[in-house]
């Protein structure tokens, strides 16, 4: 076993945790430096999820991923930061202190993977890994200026991810190239018993960058009111460019977006107010003051454990399946998530694959952003493949105000690759 020397310089904050030597083996990955999101567990490396609450705490297991990397040779050189349980579009709602973007270090590298994103962007590794539960991939990689794929949801083991919202989130790669993506994918999709939501379905593909008789829906929606005419042209831009390559562009309209969003915050922080419980001082987190009514222990546990973000998810959430509003909010969410897929349903009937900006705007400045739902309608693209569970990229397609946009590429429930072809069809198009 040979091991691999690193030593980044870090200006970016994208790491909480590095390693100076990292083992490397042999195999499809052997001696490529991979990051790995903190939240993401690891064996004998501290996984902390960006939180004071889980200062000290060593996983004494590896995530399947991660077993993954290494039966490939990948060299695991470290854990980046994020957004506190991945709670945030920014990753500044860090307990280390926010991420910089590569791209203009006084913007925001997106989030909640945006410490991965910034440790690819900035060439301190080659691969990441990240976690998607409403475009915590697909925003940084679309900030940063590489590519991010959210695969369908049950093709990546979730085993050793700590839960923010089970039915919606998802581990993907992050990369450079779509090829790299493609790599990633290929060692990722190996079915884990351990998770009842993963289905077998490897991926064995290499990208085709032909979409030649491809027919590719943009929605309206997707430039309607909220995204920046600037960012929209440049993404028209490059759908057109699809387009010269041979694809067949239909223009189709998707009513949920009107709601999309509302449906995924009831749902997420939903969930998050069930999976967060845990963290009482006494199953996980810092040893509570058993002296002390366990009430007050507990409160005083997750006040000082939590951020700012974490606390108003969880109260968001616990108020949404309270007795009396469950049925008001959290029921309804459901519904309309369902018709959130029915739209999808309805558009691959004629579509092979989906296309639009994957943010409304480029990175904003640090700071910028400081009311809650300013923050949370940056999301508005993003969350509908994650509530349908469908699998979207996000791929580099040029720039607005010298800043990074991304083209976002959606596809049918477990044709990922069909995806990926799109994506690297755009790339070597741009390339030429």
């Amino acid at each position: 076993m040979a091991s691999v020397t690193f030593a980044p310089d870090d200006r970016y904050n994208a790491f909480i945790t590095t390693l100076s030597e990292a083992e490397t083996g042999p195999g499809r990955l052997s001696g490529i430096p991979v990051a790995v999101k903190d939240n993401i567990s690891t064996r004998g490396i501290p996984t902390t999820c960006a939180s004071r609450i889980l200062a000290g705490y060593i996983p004494p297991y590896d995530a399947h991923v991660v077993t993954l990397l290494k039966r490939e040779g990948a060299a695991i050189v470290g854990k980046t930061n994020m957004d506190e349980f991945g709670m945030g579009t920014t990753t500044e709602n860090s307990a280390f202190g926010p991420t910089l973007n590569p791209a203009d270090p006084t913007r925001v590298p997106g989030g909640s993977s945006g410490g991965s994103a910034a440790a690819v962007a900035s060439g301190m590794v080659r691969m990441a890994l990240g976690t998607d539960t409403g475009g915590s991939i697909r925003c940084p990689a679309a900030f940063c200026g590489i590519v991010g794929l959210k695969p369908t949801y049950g093709r990546v083991s979730r085993y050793g991810l700590i839960a923010y919202a089970n039915s919606l989130e998802q581990i993907g790669p992050m990369a450079r190239s779509v090829e790299d993506i493609s790599l990633l994918m290929e060692v990722l999709t190996t079915h884990d018993s351990r998770d009842s939501t993963t289905i077998s379905c490897p991926y064995r593909h290499t990208p085709d960058p032909s979409v030649r008789g491809l027919k590719i829906g943009v929605p309206e929606e997707f430039f309607g009111e909220g995204v920046d005419p600037r960012v929209a042209a440049v993404v028209w831009e490059a759908v057109t460019r699809l387009e010269q390559q041979g694809a067949e562009i239909v223009t189709c309209r998707m009513p949920s977006m009107s709601f999309a969003l509302a449906a995924y915050y009831v749902t997420c922080t939903s969930e998050a107010s069930s999976n967060l419980a845990r963290f009482d001082g006494v199953r996980y987190g810092p040893q509570a003051d058993t002296r002390r009514p366990w009430h007050e222990s507990f409160q005083d546990q997750r006040r000082e454990g939590f951020g700012a973000e974490v606390r108003r998810r969880i109260m968001l959430g616990t108020f949404a399946l309270s007795s009396g509003y469950y049925g008001k909010y959290y029921a309804k969410a459901q519904a309309a998530r369902q018709q959130v897929r029915n739209d999808f349903v309805r558009l691959f009937r004629t579509v092979d694959v989906i296309a639009g900006p994957t943010m409304p705007t480029v990175a904003f400045r640090l700071g910028e952003k400081t009311d809650p739902l300013s923050m949370y309608l940056s999301d508005i693209l993003t969350v509908p493949a994650n509530l349908a569970g469908v699998p979207a990229i996000s791929v580099p397609c040029g720039t607005s105000e010298g800043l990074p946009v991304g083209l976002q590429v959606i596809g049918q429930w477990f044709r990922d690759e069909k995806v990926i072809d799109v994506a690297a069809a755009y790339e070597q198009g741009a390339s030429l």
